[in-house]
């Protein structure tokens, strides 16, 4: 196992959305290998400091392990804004074999996200807060979509 680059009393783990990224990549866990494993230590992979990223060839198929954390990270951000909205929310996912694609989350019939996701053999973040500072910017504008097109997120 490579050295952990989160430390295990870093604040950020107890934010509601780290711990549900903890809650959807469990969830993911179908060989209960996440069992024994700390919050930071599943949170980890997630994060590519400059050595991780240089690692990772530049051009590369995403295998998946790495299709599940996207897939985890989206479902974390529509779980947060169902929560915050109380109105039901649906992530989509839609990636090829080479690593391109797009994400929408959809609250009704709004589309609060549409990001086109490249590269995704490379997907992390520089450090955990950047993670959770992307996170939050992503529920907050969300939040902020839905109540100004209510009637339409309520469809």
């Amino acid at each position: 196992m490579t050295e952990l680059v989160i430390v295990e009393d870093d604040p950020i783990l107890q934010s509601e959305f780290a711990k549900e990224m903890v809650k959807q990549l469990r969830a993911l866990d179908t060989y209960d290998m996440y069992a024994e494993w700390s919050n930071a230590r599943i949170l980890d992979p997630l994060i590519l400091t400059k050595e991780r990223k240089q690692e990772i060839p530049i051009v590369g198929d995403p295998n998946p392990i790495i299709i599940s954390r996207i897939n985890a990270y989206y479902n974390a951000l529509s779980s947060l804004i169902e929560k915050k909205c109380d109105v039901m929310t649906v992530p989509l996912v839609n990636l090829t074999h080479e690593g391109f694609g797009k994400v929408l989350i959809i609250v009704g019939k709004l589309v609060v996200l549409d990001k086109a996701l490249r590269d995704v053999h490379r997907f992390g973040f520089k450090n955990l807060e950047k993670m959770h500072q992307e996170a939050e910017k992503v529920i907050d504008n969300a939040v902020q979509l839905v109540e100004k097109y209510k009637e339409v997120a309520q469809l």
